[in-house]
């Protein structure tokens, strides 16, 4: 079953090794470009892509460190600064505007980690991007995502429901299993709208 450490920890990092095998290809093919480029306005334009290329891999590689690794430290709550700078930086393309309604300094681990993951499958729901809302209050985390193309695949909304079969969750839908097993242990539970009009909310109660 996937919620075993060692199985689950395969899952999350076939996830993260999925997501940077794009930055960081565009990396290694910059760099041969630029190996075998003369021309100046050319070089510039690798040297360009090579930056955007690095600081894409750093932001992923920066959220996912807060959002499946033990990032803000051994305490018990985490700066909620540290999850903004790292959503901001996931979706620093423009791509997605970020709403930010978390007006407390510190939240505890689990709803730290509920927030980004709900974050990251919400943005990813916004297909042509739009506007991702992110709130939390007390041990309740909402998020909001409105765009023109809002697409949530079923075998995520499953997973995040604990619907899903422990033994066929597949890396795609690591985090949202991530955040049925946190808010599981809080004692909670997780609601998810039907992605209707261009509009997908994501509610998750944390009690504990």
């Amino acid at each position: 079953m996937v919620n075993r450490s060692a199985d689950f920890a395969s899952l999350l990092c076939s996830r993260l090794c999925h997501d940077l095998l794009s930055p960081v290809g565009a990396l290694n093919n910059g760099i041969e470009l630029l190996a075998d480029e003369t021309d100046p306005e050319m070089r510039e334009r690798c040297m360009e892509l090579l930056a955007e290329s690095a600081q894409t891999t750093a932001n992923r590689l920066k959220f996912y460190r807060l959002a499946f690794g033990a990032a803000g430290g051994f305490g018990e709550r985490v700066d909620t600064r540290e999850a903004r700078e790292a959503i901001e930086g996931l979706h620093g393309n423009g791509k997605v505007r970020l709403g930010w309604m978390v007006d407390a300094p510190t939240l505890p681990k689990p709803a730290i980690k509920t927030l980004l993951n709900l974050a990251l499958i919400a943005g990813d729901a916004l297909v042509r991007g739009g506007q991702l809302d992110i709130a939390a209050e007390g041990g309740e985390v909402v998020i909001r995502a409105e765009g023109p193309r809002v697409v949530l695949d079923p075998e995520l909304r499953n997973a995040l429901l604990g619907h899903a079969d422990p033994d066929l969750v597949s890396p795609r839908a690591a985090a949202a299993w991530l955040v049925h097993i946190l808010v599981s242990e809080q004692g909670g539970a997780v609601q998810v709208s039907q992605p209707e009009d261009g509009l997908l909310m994501i509610g998750a109660t944390l009690p504990a």
